[in-house]
Protein backbone atom coordinates (compact mmCIF):
# COMPACT_ATOMS: atom_id res chain seq x y z
CA UNK A 1 0.00 0.00 0.00
CA UNK A 2 2.83 2.42 0.82
CA UNK A 3 4.48 1.75 -2.52
CA UNK A 4 1.24 2.56 -4.36
CA UNK A 5 0.77 5.80 -2.41
CA UNK A 6 4.37 6.83 -3.07
CA UNK A 7 4.04 6.07 -6.78
CA UNK A 8 0.79 8.04 -7.00
CA UNK A 9 2.36 10.97 -5.15
CA UNK A 10 5.41 11.03 -7.44
CA UNK A 11 3.23 10.83 -10.56
CA UNK A 12 1.12 13.74 -9.31
CA UNK A 13 4.23 15.80 -8.54
CA UNK A 14 5.72 15.15 -11.99
CA UNK A 15 2.48 16.11 -13.70
CA UNK A 16 2.18 19.28 -11.64
CA UNK A 17 5.82 20.16 -12.27
CA UNK A 18 5.56 19.88 -16.03
CA UNK A 19 2.28 21.78 -16.08
CA UNK A 20 3.82 24.54 -14.00
CA UNK A 21 6.99 24.66 -16.12
CA UNK A 22 5.33 26.44 -19.00
CA UNK A 23 1.87 27.00 -20.38
CA UNK A 24 1.73 28.20 -23.98
CA UNK A 25 -1.96 29.13 -23.74
CA UNK A 26 -1.23 31.30 -20.69
CA UNK A 27 1.75 32.74 -22.57
CA UNK A 28 -0.51 33.72 -25.44
CA UNK A 29 -2.71 35.63 -22.99
CA UNK A 30 0.38 37.36 -21.59
CA UNK A 31 1.37 38.25 -25.17
CA UNK A 32 -1.59 40.65 -25.17
CA UNK A 33 0.59 42.98 -23.05
CA UNK A 34 3.16 43.02 -25.87
CA UNK A 35 1.04 43.22 -28.99
CA UNK A 36 0.39 46.96 -28.80
CA UNK A 37 4.03 47.45 -29.87
CA UNK A 38 5.22 44.07 -31.24
CA UNK A 39 4.00 41.54 -33.78
CA UNK A 40 4.73 37.84 -34.18
CA UNK A 41 3.77 35.26 -36.78
CA UNK A 42 4.02 34.86 -40.53
CA UNK A 43 2.63 38.33 -41.31
CA UNK A 44 4.53 40.14 -38.54
CA UNK A 45 6.09 43.51 -39.31
CA UNK A 46 7.97 46.04 -37.27
CA UNK A 47 5.77 48.57 -35.53
CA UNK A 48 6.46 50.69 -32.47
CA UNK A 49 8.79 47.80 -31.57
CA UNK A 50 10.48 45.18 -33.74
CA UNK A 51 8.74 41.95 -34.66
CA UNK A 52 9.66 39.10 -32.33
CA UNK A 53 9.92 36.20 -34.77
CA UNK A 54 12.95 34.07 -34.03
CA UNK A 55 13.77 36.07 -30.90
CA UNK A 56 15.70 33.37 -29.06
CA UNK A 57 19.23 33.06 -30.40
CA UNK A 58 19.07 36.47 -32.07
CA UNK A 59 21.44 39.31 -31.20
CA UNK A 60 19.66 42.35 -29.75
CA UNK A 61 19.27 45.29 -32.09
CA UNK A 62 19.48 43.32 -35.34
CA UNK A 63 15.98 43.08 -36.84
CA UNK A 64 16.23 44.53 -40.32
CA UNK A 65 14.25 47.70 -40.88
CA UNK A 66 13.79 48.61 -37.22
CA UNK A 67 15.40 51.75 -35.80
CA UNK A 68 16.91 50.63 -32.51
CA UNK A 69 18.42 52.81 -29.82
CA UNK A 70 22.21 52.79 -29.62
CA UNK A 71 21.79 51.09 -26.24
CA UNK A 72 20.08 48.08 -27.83
CA UNK A 73 22.43 47.89 -30.81
CA UNK A 74 25.50 48.06 -28.58
CA UNK A 75 24.24 45.84 -25.74
CA UNK A 76 25.92 42.68 -27.02
CA UNK A 77 22.93 40.68 -25.80
CA UNK A 78 22.02 37.41 -27.46
CA UNK A 79 18.48 36.52 -26.45
CA UNK A 80 18.03 33.31 -24.51
CA UNK A 81 15.55 32.33 -21.82
CA UNK A 82 17.59 33.70 -18.92
CA UNK A 83 18.42 37.03 -20.59
CA UNK A 84 14.83 37.49 -21.76
CA UNK A 85 13.52 36.76 -18.23
CA UNK A 86 15.84 39.36 -16.75
CA UNK A 87 15.00 41.90 -19.47
CA UNK A 88 11.22 41.54 -19.39
CA UNK A 89 11.14 42.12 -15.63
CA UNK A 90 12.55 45.63 -16.12
CA UNK A 91 13.70 46.49 -19.66
CA UNK A 92 15.27 49.83 -18.72
CA UNK A 93 17.31 48.29 -15.93
CA UNK A 94 18.67 45.57 -18.23
CA UNK A 95 19.40 47.94 -21.14
CA UNK A 96 19.65 51.52 -19.89
CA UNK A 97 18.74 53.80 -22.78
CA UNK A 98 16.39 51.36 -24.50
CA UNK A 99 13.38 52.88 -26.25
CA UNK A 100 11.13 50.21 -24.77
CA UNK A 101 8.72 51.85 -22.38
CA UNK A 102 7.19 48.93 -20.52
CA UNK A 103 6.90 48.48 -16.77
CA UNK A 104 7.84 44.82 -17.03
CA UNK A 105 6.40 41.48 -16.06
CA UNK A 106 7.43 40.49 -12.55
CA UNK A 107 5.69 37.12 -12.17
CA UNK A 108 8.16 34.27 -12.82
CA UNK A 109 5.51 31.85 -14.08
CA UNK A 110 4.07 34.43 -16.46
CA UNK A 111 7.57 35.02 -17.86
CA UNK A 112 8.04 31.27 -18.40
CA UNK A 113 4.66 31.04 -20.12
CA UNK A 114 5.37 34.04 -22.36
CA UNK A 115 8.78 32.58 -23.21
CA UNK A 116 7.15 29.27 -24.23
CA UNK A 117 4.71 31.15 -26.44
CA UNK A 118 7.43 33.23 -28.14
CA UNK A 119 9.73 30.26 -28.66
CA UNK A 120 7.16 28.64 -30.96
CA UNK A 121 7.90 31.14 -33.72
CA UNK A 122 10.93 30.75 -35.98
CA UNK A 123 12.60 33.55 -37.97
CA UNK A 124 9.92 33.37 -40.66
CA UNK A 125 7.11 33.48 -38.09
CA UNK A 126 6.10 29.88 -38.59
CA UNK A 127 5.22 27.87 -35.54
CA UNK A 128 7.60 25.04 -34.84
CA UNK A 129 6.69 22.24 -32.51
Amino acid sequence: MTRLATTAFLAAMLAAGSAAAQDIAAGEKSWNKCRACHQIGETARNGVGPHLNGLFGRTAGTVEGYSYSAANKNSGIVWDEAVFAEYIKDPRAKIPGTKMVFPGIKNEQEIKDLTAYLKQFDKSGKKGS
